[in-house]
């Protein structure tokens, strides 16, 4: 499979370390599908590209997988491996089940490369713990089982802190090669600490924003929680409380699912916000336009929402005006086609709603709420689609910050987006990107939002799709009031090629999707300079090894570049396309090894066993990049 691809670049490029013209046009020529055990055991890529010049010539190149390091690797002067999770003082957290030995994280995700002070970083962060020592769960760790006020069952496993650290890279000019030199962790005490850090992105002025899903942090479940139980051991924050803060204080719900921003110092240090003028949700992405100012965020999980944040200033995300949107549905065919309407949450500044937190704001204060119907109240379902809540807002501007998805569902915004996850920008062409990983539950006819209605009416595709939002001058929000932005998102369908395929019968390996085409997107990123959208999986039933795909306009299907091994989930996809004339297709893998065993298929548990000896028993997770790409002479980063 290939395609073409035409550039129109205006300087010249270095291509695999060649001095070259300005690129005409990229052909990406697919990796085969892994066969053997050992092809499916590792990151795994037989891919070419193929770079055609304005003289002429046509350079093509092997694409291959570098490890830079791993989740386990001490880099300079840390003494600890990089995943590892730290508390509030910055002391290495001690394993439950080897308190001689530390928790670090398996699961490496958002990945960019800085360029700070003629010096460069890679930053890397980590979303949760998956295994402890011992190998087992940690979020079924017997020592940190609860029991909610309700009598049912939690575990301070599903939300212990994450880790984020800065790596000092040095780059060899010749090959481009990067090994690590110096690291050091992030800091995030002065935040409430950092939880399920998920995707990230760069902002255009140089920071690192990351994210941070707020799953299983209900506020209103902890504040009845720590009614029966004020200790905090018997509520979903009870990691934080007692891991992250040491029991010295109670870890707020409104800390939690705040997207942050992180710039780094010259000296290699990082200075830390967290931006509840954004709103608070499951964050994946943000995804900041070229405006400065405009800002999709996409929201992971069951019956969630699409915001969109416009700051005041170009630059700066500390203040601004908040938005959900609303989908008109016009057809169900291929993934569906929908108007977007943006309905208005409200303006905050990041210091206003800090000091409603650190004030100790609480559910309560913030909505009247009843499980079954009152005058008065409005129906939603957010966060779920089997139970609704009615509701009514005691304080607007709390209820729009601090609970964002309840409250737009209140106002009449779209709430049934089951797990939205990536999101990518084509300035060119004037659209984003955004991956559904799963077109279920909520996205389905009858599974609505609520007293608004059920705006997203699909026939189940588990294998998913991307979709692109059309982005538009001169809008209105729902009570028309002009958007101030000249980028807003006004209409949504699946480019051809961009659709998911289930199977009516799993292939030999378990296969529930079609292997040519995409299943359960996550990580997205569009490259201006090769005219293509990346996409990394995250499928832990319908692909048993996950792809890095690339797309472009008018394919039928994308071309695989790389498989995970099986099992793992690919992310930290950023591509650079120039860093000192060389090329780099960020991208990790996390839970190497995390697959069903199922007796259908046999072979699977050969394949474990080649995982477990090629990954540390699927302790090792691997950080890294694509390479092989052209340089292109896209702005140097």
């Amino acid at each position: 499979m290939k395609t073409f691809a035409p550039l129109l670049l205006a300087t010249s490029a270095l291509a695999t370390g060649a001095l070259a013209q300005s690129i005409e046009r990229v052909e990406w020529i697919a990796s085969k599908h892994p066969e053997t055990l050992g092809e499916m055991a590792r990151m795994f890529s037989t891919a070419r590209v193929r770079a055609t010049y304005a003289d002429g010539s046509v350079v093509e190149s092997p694409l291959s997988y570098e490890m830079v390091m791993t989740n386990r690797s001490r880099i300079g002067a840390n003494a600890s491996p990089a995943g590892t999770l730290y508390d509030d003082a910055m002391r290495p957290i001690p394993d439950p089940t080897d308190p001689a030995q530390t928790l670090v994280s398996e699961q490496p995700d958002g990945s960019a490369l800085l360029n700070v002070g003629g010096k460069l970083y890679l930053a890397n962060q980590f979303e949760y713990d998956w295994l402890l020592a011992d190998g087992s769960t940690a979020r079924r760790h017997k020592g940190w089982a609860f029991e909610h006020a309700d009598g049912s069952k939690g575990n301070w496993g599903a939300n212990l802190p994450a880790t984020m650290v800065l790596t000092e890279m040095r780059q060899d000019p010749e090959t481009g090669r990067l090994t690590p030199v110096a690291q050091r962790p992030v800091d995030f005490s002065g935040v409430g600490g950092l939880v399920w850090a998920c995707n990230a992105n760069t902002t255009p002025w140089g920071t690192f924003l990351s994210s941070e899903e707020n799953y299983g942090v209900d506020a209103r479940r902890i504040e009845a929680d720590r009614k029966a139980d004020p200790s905090g051991r018997s509520d979903d924050l009870g990691g934080l409380t007692h891991l992250y803060h040491g029991g010295r204080k109670l870890a707020s719900p409104y800390w939690r699912g705040v997207a942050p921003e992180i710039r780094v110092k010259a000296d290699g240090g990082a200075e830390v916000t967290k931006h509840f003028a954004m709103g608070r949700g499951t964050f994946e992405l943000g995804q900041v336009l070229a405006d400065q100012r405009t800002v999709i965020t996409a929201h992971d999980g069951e019956n969630r929402h699409l915001t969109m944040f416009v700051a005041d200033r170009p630059g700066d995300l500390s203040s601004g005006t908040l938005y959900a949107a609303r989908l008109e549905q016009k057809s169900a065919e291929n993934g569906g086609s929908f108007d977007l309407k943006w309905v208005r949450l409200g303006h905050a500044s990041d210091d206003e709603i800090r000091a409603m937190v650190e004030g100790g704001v609480s559910f309560s204060d913030i909505f009247e709420v009843s499980d079954e119907p009152r005058e008065g109240f409005v129906e939603v379902f957010a966060g779920s689609s089997k139970k609704p809540e009615y509701l009514k807002a005691k304080n607007e501007k709390a209820a729009a910050f601090l609970e964002t998805m309840r409250y737009a569902a209140l106002k009449g915004a779209t709430t049934e987006f089951n797990k939205a996850e990536g999101l990518a920008y084509d300035p060119e062409g004037k659209r984003v990107f955004l991956a559904i990983t799963d077109i279920s539950k909520g996205m389905e006819e009858g599974k609505g939002t609520g007293a608004a209605g059920d705006h997203i009416r699909l026939p189940r595709v588990k294998a998913g799709a991307v979709y692109a939002l059309t982005l538009a001058d001169g809008r209105t929000d729902a009570d028309g009031r002009p958007i101030d932005s000249a980028l807003v998102p006004v209409a949504m369908s699946v480019p051809r090629g961009l659709m998911g395929k289930d199977l009516d019968t799993p292939d030999a390996w378990g296969n529930a999707a079609d292997i040519d085409r995409i299943a359960n997107a996550d990580n997205l990123y569009w490259s201006s300079a090769y005219r293509t959208l990346f996409i990394g999986e995250d499928s832990a039933r319908m692909h048993l090894n996950n792809a890095l795909w690339a797309w472009q306009d008018g394919m039928d299907k994308p071309v695989r570049l790389l498989t995970a091994p099986a099992g793992a989930e690919l992310t930290g996809l950023r591509i650079h396309e120039n860093i000192g004339g060389h090329a780099y297709a960020l991208t990790n893998a996390q839970h190497v090894g995390d697959f069903r065993l199922d007796d259908k298929f046999p072979r699977r548990a050969e394949l474990m066993e080649v995982v477990k000896a090629l990954w540390a028993d699927r302790a090792l997770a691997p950080i890294g990049y694509v390479k092989g790409l052209p340089a292109a002479p896209a702005k140097a980063e």
